[in-house]
């Protein structure tokens, strides 16, 4: 919440990204300016962390461009990645899978659920484009 006491108006991003690895870092940066600028600071490291999750997920598994799109509205804080492919997300791996553990992947949307208030995937169409849309939420404490 920000220091004023009151809250928010609600207000929305979207960044455009090109398929490029580069594209999770200037996520995470532009997120993190996103959140200090409206008092959301206290949010920011868990938001960073789902932001690269879902933005690596929609650079490294399809081949065409991507969006990080922020929304905050009555005290929720909704993060979402759209990706050119309209393939359903793999389902999350449980924590206890074996391969889970020792995998160098597949443990991005399980890391989502687990630290995500909600989350979710719909199909997208984006200026012409069909795609997916994969998004969480994080309620201000």
């Amino acid at each position: 919440m920000p220091e004023t006491g009151r809250e928010p108006e609600p207000w929305e991003y979207v960044l455009h990204l090109p398929n490029d690895p580069r594209a999770v870092t200037i996520s995470r940066r532009t997120l993190r300016l996103i959140l200090t600028m409206h008092g959301l600071i206290t949010l920011a490291d868990l938001a960073e962390l789902l932001a690269a999750e879902l933005v690596s997920n929609a650079v490294r598994h399809t081949k065409g461009p991507a969006a990080l799109r922020v929304r905050w509205s009555a005290g929720v804080l909704r993060i979402g990645a759209w990706d050119a492919s309209p393939e359903p997300p793999e389902p999350p791996r449980s924590w206890d899978q074996p391969a889970g553990v020792e995998a160098e992947d597949g443990r991005g949307l399980a890391l989502v659920r687990a630290c995500a208030d909600v989350w979710g995937w719909q199909p997208h169409t984006r200026n012409g484009s069909r795609g997916k849309y994969v998004w969480c939420e994080l309620a201000a404490a």
